[in-house]
């Protein structure tokens, strides 16, 4: 990576983005939509739309939670407190006890490992590669709560050695996602 990759944050241009979305149609639903100037314009069949049901509207899970964490602290080398927080993730995510060989946090503690290691910035592996794509890697996945908020965040500042969280980590997206769902 070069140093411009690494001091660039990595945003969306979300207006830039919905004008290149082409027009869909979805004749289940009966809805023709198309995104112009950053508007999705259609129009609806009445009597054939479906609407998702109020219990699952807005909630965050913990695998979307870590996910965030890449639009927010993508560009930061995985430590081994950041390891230590998306194991438990994943524990809290599963329900499983133990991490699974190849899920996220086996992942990132590898990234953890061969980071301490690395003899540049350069060389070291970012939470962007580690936690694009966490959803799929999860077999099973949770809405975010305050428990696993705190579970957490207490496993990434018992693993920092300042006893400190980053403040734009996996433990503040997972929180950010618990004060969402208990504000719904």
């Amino acid at each position: 990576m070069s140093v411009e990759q690494l001091e660039k944050p990595i945003t969306n241009d979300v207006k830039q983005e919905a004008e290149n979305i082409p027009a869909t149609e979805n004749r289940e639903k009966g809805v023709v939509a198309d995104a112009s100037g950053g508007q999705a314009e259609g129009d609806a069949n009445e009597k054939n739309v479906v609407a998702s049901s109020p219990a699952s509207e807005g909630i965050i899970t913990i695998g979307e939670a870590l996910e965030a964490a890449v639009l927010t602290a993508g560009n930061k080398p995985v430590e081994w407190s950041d390891a230590a927080a998306i194991q438990a993730a994943e524990v809290r995510a599963t329900g499983r006890t133990n991490i699974m060989p190849g899920g996220v946090a086996a992942c990132a503690q590898s990234a953890a490992t061969l980071n301490a290691r690395a003899n540049s910035e350069d060389d070291k592996t970012t939470l962007a590669v580690v936690l694009t794509g966490a959803r799929s890697k999860l077999p099973s996945d949770k809405p975010a709560t305050r428990k696993d908020a705190e579970g957490v965040t207490g496993a990434d500042m018992r693993n920092d050695p300042h006893l400190t969280t980053y403040p734009t980590g996996v433990a503040a997206s997972v929180a950010a996602a618990a004060r969402i769902n208990q504000a719904k």
